[in-house]
């Protein structure tokens, strides 16, 4: 059994921090030294404040090592990812050059850093930087490009010019679009709703 002597001080700032402190990691530690300066056995004290007789050792080394102060650091393990360090200029790059896949992603951050990682990795790090995977739309399955050109020729900036004139006002719409974006026409005040 540890004997540890408890100074008036120490007693009432473990009293307060027991309640008080913010949190209860530390609140837990002041709780096992208050029941030790009541005079309880190290099982008594384990059963009540549900910690094992290794952390209770612990706690009362840290005490008499450091004292409360000791008790009310707290020194989590948080470890960093080494593209942190390059963070800021690799968001740059990927902005200015945004990758296709995450394999590329992965090849342009050992090229740019010389620190390799895995795409699921790579992945976790882009998302970080709320860059989002693209979305690749298909191709539909009936498209003539002889008649799309024909229509864009003879009919759609045919009718565009007449808007950039301010003869017609032209509304596009997207089929099964829900949502409406307006932006004007730089011809002026004609709105373009897409």
């Amino acid at each position: 059994m540890i004997r540890i002597e408890f100074s008036e001080q120490d007693l009432k700032k473990i009293q307060q921090l027991r309640y008080e402190h913010p949190h209860p990691r530390v609140r837990k530690r002041m709780e096992a030294l208050w029941l030790k300066s009541k005079g309880l056995a190290h099982r008594e004290i384990c059963r009540l404040a549900g910690i094992s007789s290794n952390t209770l050792r612990q706690y009362l080394g840290m005490f008499q090592s450091g004292g409360i102060k000791k008790l009310t650091e707290l020194n989590f393990y948080a470890p960093t990812s080494e593209l942190e360090q390059h963070r800021y200029r690799l968001e740059a790059h990927f902005r200015k050059h945004p990758p296709a896949t995450i394999n590329e992603a992965a090849t342009m951050i050992e090229e740019l850093t010389g620190i390799k990682r895995s795409p699921s990795a790579v992945g976790r790090f882009l998302n970080s930087l709320d860059m989002a995977p693209r979305r690749v739309g298909t191709i539909p399955s009936k498209a003539d490009p002889e008649k799309q050109e024909h229509f864009r020729i003879n009919e759609l900036e045919p009718r565009l010019e007449e808007a950039r004139q301010g003869k017609r006002a032209i509304f596009l719409s997207m089929l099964l679009t829900l949502y409406w974006v307006p932006f004007s026409v730089f011809c002026g005040h004609s709105p373009v709703y897409l």
